[in-house]
């Protein structure tokens, strides 16, 4: 697959050329565990797994790293504000480090159940302040810090590209550009590397460093992460359009400064917000600052399942805002079911497809089901357009009789998708249970029969007939596969 990303450094589409090759490094900006995760980060999350699962069925074995952020965010991204971990834990009563723990295990929770494939490697802030005290050495080295009020700051000023990435000028930047917020900042784009007692006299979480006790600015954990686990240079990183302006900005000044390597990153991608829409006039970014918070779990006492909002973000290109709405979640489900509906009623005319390899797909498929997944895969290498991608597999199912070459090609999609459409038919419908062992087991064997006859291997296949049959079970082959029934 030839995949093309909008690269939002250079605002443009590009071909995704790895810096090696059938490899990726991937980076998304993880969860700040303060509080539970509302629908609208669950976003990113969906886009993230998207791409991953995209790359992945295509071949490239796929790095991915997220951080957790449990230490050193402020509630403003430009430094200023309260630290959200230590607001969340004198309101609750507990230790940063409690509530830490609480929400990460909250989050993973929220992405379990909507089928979100977890990232390789998942890194704590708290756990990578080594990491991040060597980092900010290597910027002090080479120039571009200064210290002031107990902080050490990086001086943007140093850095002639800072803001290629959000387009923005550097000379609008400069003191005096703007209302300044912190009187010991030289310019008021300049950032925080590490804080002292300067921010707060009772931070919870301090460590030693070469500046004084203190802790990590919010910025430098991501790139001090991301460099120890995927190198000075990679491929992708991803996160909300949120995090341009400054976050991912700073992040590039940083760890270029730190690096002299550049590009840093070579591919940008950013997800647009979800809008709650209260009414016709009212709309607003989901939020928690906005008390806009709708959680999953509240979707589910609603009577939704996390499948159901997962199918709603697909129906949404990433790059495109999307109106959340009960009304239009509704409708998401109700395609759920009836997606779900047609794929199980497919399966009980056919039997279970061999598994796809993608190397062996056209071999596998005829014309008719090969052009869908043909027209899927152009979808999602066109900057992951999942709207077109269910449409193709809306089309796949509509327009080609029951065969076992269907059912195979839904499943093949559904390694992108991530609808969990094998395991929604494999539920008894007389009970609302799983298949029992013994019919799991005969058509694991089928399976295995069939890989055998396209292997041209007939005795094993004969013998796998044979043995079924003296356990009583009699198998029928025909144009739509291999059925089975009790003598």
């Amino acid at each position: 697959m030839a995949f093309v990303f909008y690269n939002t450094l250079g605002r443009a589409k590009q071909p995704f050329e790895p810096l090696h090759d059938k490899k990726a490094g991937f980076y998304g900006c993880g969860p700040t565990v303060y509080n539970y995760a509302h629908i609208g980060n669950l976003r990113a999350y969906v886009h993230h797994d998207m791409l991953v699962r995209s790359l992945r069925r295509a071949g490239y074995d796929v790095n991915h790293v997220m951080n957790i952020t449990d230490v050193g965010h402020l509630s403003d991204d430009a430094d200023d504000g309260d630290d959200k971990m230590v607001k969340s834990a004198e309101e609750r009563g507990k230790s940063v480090l409690e509530i830490a723990d609480f929400y990460t295990n909250a989050f993973f929770n929220d992405t379990d159940r909507m089928n979100i494939v977890r990232p390789t490697i998942i890194c704590k802030a708290t756990e990578h302040i080594n990491e991040m005290i060597d980092l900010i050495k290597k910027i002090e080295k080479n120039g571009f810090t200064y210290s002031a009020g107990g902080n050490l700051y990086f001086d943007i000023s140093k850095f002639p590209s800072y803001g290629d990435l959000a387009l923005l000028r550097l000379d609008e930047l400069k003191a005096g550009a703007r209302i300044q917020q912190d009187e010991n900042k030289r310019n008021s784009g300049d950032f925080v590397l590490w804080f002292t007692k300067s921010k707060f006299e009772n931070q919870a979480l301090v460590w030693d460093s070469p500046w004084g006790r203190g802790y990590p600015g919010w910025h430098i954990e991501c790139s001090a992460m991301s460099i120890k686990y995927l190198g000075e240079q990679f491929d992708i990183h991803a996160g909300g359009i949120d995090h341009i302006p400054i976050h991912h900005t700073n992040e590039i000044a940083q760890s270029e400064a730190a690096t002299g390597k550049k590009p840093w990153v070579k591919y940008w991608l950013h997800n647009e917000f979800l809008i709650l829409e209260k009414n016709d006039s009212l709309k607003e970014k989901m939020s928690k600052s906005s008390g806009s918070f709708i959680t999953l779990q509240s979707l589910v006492d609603k009577g939704f399942d996390p499948l159901d909002y997962r199918y709603f973000l697909l129906g949404g290109h990433y790059r495109s805002q999307i109106k959340f709405s009960f009304d239009s979640l509704q409708g998401a489900a109700n395609s759920r079911k009836s997606l779900v509906d047609k794929i199980r009623n497919l399966s009980e005319k056919v039997n279970p497809p061999i598994p796809i390899n993608a190397e062996r797909k056209s071999d596998y498929f005829g014309s008719d089901v090969y052009r869908y997944i043909e027209a899927f895969d152009k979808a999602i290498e066109d900057d992951l357009n999942t709207p077109r991608a269910l449409a193709e597999l809306w089309g796949l199912l509509k327009d080609n009789p029951a065969s076992t070459e269907v059912l195979a090609a839904v499943f093949d999609m559904d390694q992108v998708l991530g609808l969990r459409l094998k395991e929604s038919i494999m539920k008894n419908e007389a009970d609302g249970g799983e298949k029992d062992e013994f019919t799991n087991e005969i058509e694991d064997l089928i399976i295995k029969r069939a890989e055998a006859k396209r292997a041209k291997d007939f005795a094993a296949a004969d013998k796998i007939r044979q043995d079924l049959k003296e356990r009583g079970i009699i198998l029928e082959d025909s144009p739509q596969g291999t059925k089975w029934r009790r003598q």
